[in-house]
């Protein structure tokens, strides 16, 4: 990692944050497959073969959707180092977003975060709110971009994630 002249590298910090929660919702996906898959293999194709189709058809998207969805949103890992904050989601790491410091104006802390608050689990954008990355319910890193976005992020410790980010920021400035 190099870092702007004059910048030290440090300090680093990681986080993450889990839902366990959200294994279930992987289950209802896996059941929804294989619901599809059985519909395929063990039914009879005699009559309503359209709506047969649609049906296994249906039933396999939706159960990979939500698959993939709970599976990319179980849990979140942050990176803040001397030129990125970088959030990666799930197990592949996708989605993933790399945002670096010159392009932050500020970092605030948030005490309590809700999914009720942002429509969901998972990526989600509100308009008047920005984009956020919900993985559960409690503290936030909230990050006020050079564009006027806002990035926030559920994560565990983001108090010390908003002081590593300042500090960093602190350093950039002319």
């Amino acid at each position: 990692m190099t870092g702007q002249p004059g910048h030290p590298p440090g300090p680093l910090w990681t986080g993450s944050a889990r839902n366990r929660g959200q294994w279930l919702l992987a289950v209802v996906g896996v059941a929804c497959i294989v619901l599809g898959v059985e519909l395929a293999v063990g039914s009879s194709w005699t009559s309503g073969t359209v709506a047969m189709a649609m049906a296994v058809v249906g039933c396999l998207a939706v159960g990979l959707l939500i698959l993939y969805g709970t599976l990319a949103f179980v849990h979140v890992h942050v990176t803040v180092d001397a030129e990125a904050v970088e959030v990666r989601c799930g197990h592949i790491g996708l989605p993933r977003r790399r945002i670096r410091l010159a392009h932050i104006s500020s970092a605030e802390f948030l005490p309590s975060v809700t999914p009720q608050q942002w429509g969901g689990w998972g990526l989600r954008w509100r308009p008047e709110r920005g984009m956020c990355v919900v993985i559960r319910r409690g503290e936030a890193l909230e990050l006020r971009l050079a564009d006027g976005k806002i990035f926030t992020v559920t994560v565990d410790d983001a108090e010390n994630a908003v002081r590593v980010i300042r500090a960093h920021l602190r350093a950039l400035a002319p």
